[in-house]
C-alpha cells in the first residue's frame, strides 16, 4: 500500500506542492489577523485540502496531455505514464477525483470558492495546454499559481473589499497573486533550460526557444527583481516590520544564488535552483508573515 502511496505521490510530484502552498497560508494568515491568523481547523483544513486537489489535478492533466511528449525526451522518458507505471485510465481517474475533492472542499468552505472552482481548475489545467501556441507559457502557469493566495483569502473572507487600502484590504492578495505570477515566470524559464534543444526540434514554445538561454534568463532575473519588490509592498501595506524585512533578505540572496546556480548549464544545478531554493522561497515567505501576524512582539518599535 505504501509502494502505491508513494508512486502516486510521485507521479503527480505531491512534494512540489511546496512551492504554492505556502503563499496560500501566509494569504490565509494574513486574512485571519483579526483572530491572530488562525481561521479555525475547518476552514484551515478545508483550504489545505483544496490545494492539494488543485494542484494534483493539473499536474496529473499536464502528464496526461504531454504524455507523448514524455516519451520522446530523453529527461522525462521514464515518467509514469511513458513506461507504464500508471495507466491512462488511472491517470484520468486520479485527475477527475481531484477535481471533485476541490469542489466538495470549496462548497464546504462558502459559496463564492464553490461557483468559482470550476474556474480555477479550468486555469491550473489550461497551462499544460500553452506550449502547443504561446512563448509565454510562463506567464499561464504563473497565474494558475497565483489563484492560491487569492483563493486562501475568498476562504477566510468570502470576498475582496478593495477600499480602504489598508492591511485589512482585498489589495493585499493582489499583489501576493502577482508576485507569484513572476516569481513562477522567474523560476519556469529557468527549469526550461533543460529542455531547450529538446523544445525547439519539437516545436514546442517556451521564452527560453523564442529568446535564447542567455536573454531568456536575463528575463527570468527581472521576474525575480519585480517578485521581491511586491513582496516588500505587500509587507509594507500589511505593516510589517522587522520579522519580514530578515526574511525578505534571506528570499533576496535565495533568488540571486537561483541564477548564479542556473548560469552554470548544469542540469544538476538547475534542479537544486528549481527545487530547494524556491522551496526555500515560499517557506521563508510564510514563516516571517506567521511571525509578523502572530507574534507582532517581534516587529521593530516605531
Amino acid at each position: 500500500m505504501f509502494s502505491q502511496i508513494s508512486k502516486y505521490a510521485s507521479f503527480v510530484k505531491l512534494s512540489h506542492t511546496v512551492f504554492a502552498l505556502p503563499f496560500a497560508l501566509a494569504s490565509m494568515v494574513v486574512a485571519a489577523r483579526e483572530n491572530r491568523g488562525w481561521p479555525g481547523w475547518k476552514t484551515f483544513g478545508l483550504i489545505l485540502a483544496a490545494m492539494v486537489c488543485a494542484r494534483t489535478c493539473a499536474m496529473a492533466f499536464n502528464r496526461i496531455v504531454d504524455r507523448n511528449f514524455d516519451k520522446l525526451n530523453p529527461r522525462t522518458a521514464s515518467r509514469h505514464l511513458p513506461t507504464g507505471q500508471i495507466t491512462l485510465f488511472s491517470a484520468i481517474l486520479v485527475c477527475v477525483l481531484s477535481a471533485a475533492g476541490l469542489m466538495v472542499a470549496s462548497f464546504f468552505l462558502n459559496p463564492v470558492c464553490f461557483y468559482l472552482s470550476p474556474v480555477a481548475l479550468t486555469v491550473v489545467c489550461f497551462y499544460s495546454l500553452t506550449k502547443r501556441f504561446t512563448d509565454f507559457t510562463h506567464v499561464y502557469l504563473g497565474i494558475a499559481l497565483a489563484l492560491a493566495p487569492i483563493g486562501a483569502w475568498l476562504a477566510v473572507r468570502g470576498g475582496l473589499a478593495f477600499w480602504p487600502i489598508d492591511k485589512h484590504s482585498g489589495v493585499l492578495p493582489i499583489i501576493l497573486a502577482v508576485a507569484v505570477v513572476f516569481w513562477l515566470i522567474g523560476f519556469d524559464i529557468i527549469y526550461a533550460l533543460q529542455d531547450y534543444e529538446f523544445d525547439r526540434k519539437q516545436r514546442l514554445h517556451s521564452l527560453v526557444v523564442r529568446w535564447g538561454p542567455n536573454n531568456a534568463l536575463s528575463a527570468a532575473f527581472l521576474a525575480h527583481v519585480l517578485m521581491w519588490g511586491l513582496l516588500f509592498l505587500f509587507g509594507l501595506l500589511s505593516g510589517f516590520r522587522m520579522a519580514y524585512l530578515v526574511g525578505l533578505i534571506v528570499i533576496l540572496f535565495s533568488l540571486l544564488l537561483e541564477h548564479w546556480l542556473a548560469r552554470r548549464r548544469s542540469l544538476k544545478w538547475i534542479n537544486v535552483a528549481f527545487f530547494r531554493l524556491n522551496a526555500l522561497v515560499s517557506l521563508v515567505f510564510l514563516v516571517i508573515t506567521v511571525a509578523e501576524v502572530v507574534f507582532p512582539g517581534f516587529r521593530m518599535r516605531q
